[in-house]
């Protein structure tokens, strides 16, 4: 069936080379940086092992992240694996998914059950694919999976990337997969319950964002106040009602796999361009932070006097 909906594939395929293009040059792929076995070694199988289940129930999920977290702290460097730092965030919001669930909040607790299991396949799929060395692993993805042992990077930015990959690239594509398997058109009256996932984020942003951050950043972010609470909790609803116009306009091109596939590779191209992008401030602002502890070190504080009365 030929897509009925507006499309300049000429434009995206344009769009998606110059986005690799230029995340590529923003990486400058350092030599040794994904060290053998993808990153998953010494728990390469268990990793394997892991992927070959599929969750079918919010429990289910739980059940691998919780596994997964297991795995990723025996990985180098211990207890410290990047990859690790998002699990452990994407645990602790499907947590609070699974217990509002049977809330009074939820007007459709299938939809919003089906829509995690679909959520989370993307992840766990996305694992199995870096750690077979397959070129069909998403970009997205990419940008943390390869800087998993990389202790440039901050547990801070790694959790951050591994979000801004599940929701830039995977949330559109598990909407669409939800809707299929529930047999509906794309129902605005789902669109509360989605919402709902917001209001869960916007409650552990600041517990969340305070686990992974260095000394450095906690001071950065004593100094902001609230302002960083609130700007990420903007960047969530922002990115999330993203999503959503996104999995709207794939479930319109369906039908038309060319198409279809042209409009993921441009999602998946533009989620690991953001994805590099956020590394460079990461790395702008660690670099900032040693110089100033290095010049600590030069100038060591003054002791002053103590006055007594």
């Amino acid at each position: 069936m030929t897509s009925t909906v507006a499309f300049d594939r000429g434009g995206v395929e344009s769009s998606a080379s110059l986005l690799r293009a230029e995340r590529l040059r923003l990486a400058r792929d350092e030599p040794g940086l994904v060290p053998p076995g993808r990153g998953w070694e010494p728990a390469s199988e268990q990793i394997a092992d892991l992927c070959t289940t599929t969750p079918g129930t919010i429990g289910e999920v739980l059940a691998m992240l919780t596994r997964t977290q297991e795995i990723m702290q025996l990985l180098p460097p211990p207890a410290k694996n990047r990859v690790a730092s998002f699990n452990s965030l994407y645990f602790t919001i499907t947590d609070r998914v699974d217990k509002a669930l049977t809330g009074p909040g939820v007007q459709d607790p299938e939809f919003l059950e089906l829509l995690d299991v679909e959520f989370a396949k993307r992840y766990f799929d996305a694992l199995r694919l870096w750690g077979e060395e397959d070129l069909a692993t998403p970009d997205a993805w990419e940008v943390l999976f390869r800087r998993a042992q990389d202790e440039k990077v901050s547990k801070l930015a790694a959790a951050i990337l591994g979000v801004n990959a599940h929701i830039n690239h995977d949330l559109a594509l598990a909407l669409v997969a939800t809707w299929d398997g529930l047999g509906v058109e794309p129902p605005d009256h789902k669109h509360p319950d989605y919402l709902l996932i917001n209001q869960i984020f916007f409650e552990e942003i600041p517990s969340l964002r305070r686990r992974y951050s260095t000394r450095w950043q906690l001071r950065v972010d004593a100094l902001a106040g609230d302002l960083d609470d609130w700007s990420q909790r903007v960047l969530v609803a922002a990115t999330r009602a993203h999503a959503w116009d996104q999995g709207r306009r794939l479930w319109e091109l369906r039908e038309d796999h060319d198409d279809l596939a042209r409009a993921k590779l441009m999602m998946d191209r533009a989620s690991a361009y953001v994805g590099e992008l956020l590394l460079t401030s990461d790395g702008v602002l660690n670099r900032v932070g040693d110089v100033l502890r290095q010049g600590r070190a030069f100038f060591p504080r003054r002791r002053v006097p103590r006055r007594f009365s």
